[in-house]
């Protein structure tokens, strides 16, 4: 195919997860599955922080946002996921790019919430006398704000340049598109653009997973200094959620994003990228609920007051 200008494509070809009609039925299902408990998981607790006041609190503000985040980013991805298991694997240019766009949005976003969850714990346990003074409502919308403003920058710099390229082939060996996909099928060489989103990628990676590590050093250096046994538990329960969930996203996305785009298998990647595009956004919630005794206590006074 002639390589003059990005128009010569007009259409992709998503590879999808397996080339084997066996199991296009069974996945089908599989990911209808997981797409509906992370829709009903998110949704829900952001109603059940919405409707008790207990939870009005920056903390929960900001695990609402995340859930927010988590069902956008995943509604980016699974929706053409599931109707590629059924159905034409064709999706446009433009359809194609506006996907790219909105995944890094969120994706990108959901490194950031993360960092203002840890810097908020911080907070709570290193200044507990001036939490309400620190976290203002002013200062957390201003704080979730420049979370999505993060995401709109850095997605924006990163899909302007996929829409430079010029590309030769029509089929992404991936099951939606992304960047690293996207750079195989181009006409010319991509090594600058690959070291660019390399750097952006790094940067919001590591800039966010250091910020995180330095406020849990400082919250761990806190917590030691706490005497008693059951105010150290206290303070350990109120950071569990957040770094089981800190740990499988940063984990996955530095797996797929910090290194050469020749380092692993299309197998692996597409692992990876299911864990964090799908699996990840359907477990915070569940994070969230099953380890935290404030979130378990509020629905149960809401099922309550819901059945009476």
């Amino acid at each position: 195919m002639p390589a003059e200008n990005h128009s010569t494509v007009t259409e992709f070809i998503l590879g999808g997860l397996t080339n084997r009609p066996e199991l296009q039925l069974p996945l089908f299902f599989l990911f209808l599955g997981i797409y509906m408990v992370t829709m009903v998981g998110n949704l829900g607790m952001i109603t059940l922080i919405s409707l008790n006041s207990q939870l009005h609190t920056p903390m929960y503000y900001f695990l609402s946002n995340l859930s927010f985040v988590d069902m956008c980013y995943s509604s980016v991805i699974t929706p053409k996921m599931l109707v590629n298991f059924v159905s034409e694997k064709n999706i446009s240019y433009a359809g194609c790019m506006s996907q790219l766009y909105f995944f890094l949005v969120f994706v990108i976003a959901e490194c950031y919430m993360l960092t203002v969850m840890a810097y908020d714990r911080y907070v709570a346990i290193c200044s507990p006398l001036l939490y309400n003074i620190i976290m203002s409502h002013q200062i957390c919308s201003l704080l979730v704000a420049v979370v999505y403003i993060m995401g709109l920058i850095g997605s924006t710099i990163e899909a302007g340049l996929m829409l430079k390229l010029s590309y030769c082939e029509s089929l992404i060996s991936h099951y939606f598109c992304d960047i690293l996909p996207l750079m195989k099928l181009s006409c010319f060489n991509t090594y600058d653009i690959e070291l660019t989103v390399f750097f952006l990628a790094g940067f919001n990676i590591i800039v966010t997973s250091s910020t995180v590590l330095v406020s849990y050093a400082f919250i761990l250096s806190s917590i030691l200094h706490i005497r008693s046994t059951e105010g150290r538990s206290k303070a350990f329960s109120t950071c569990s959620s957040h770094l089981t969930a800190v740990g499988i996203f940063y984990g996955s996305t530095a797996f797929m994003y910090l290194k050469p785009s020749t380092a692993s298998s299309l197998a692996q990647e597409n692992v990876t990228s299911v864990f964090y595009t799908t699996v990840i956004p359907m477990l915070n919630p569940l994070i969230y609920s099953l380890r935290n005794k404030e979130v378990k206590d509020a629905m149960q006074k809401t099922l309550r007051r819901k059945l009476s």
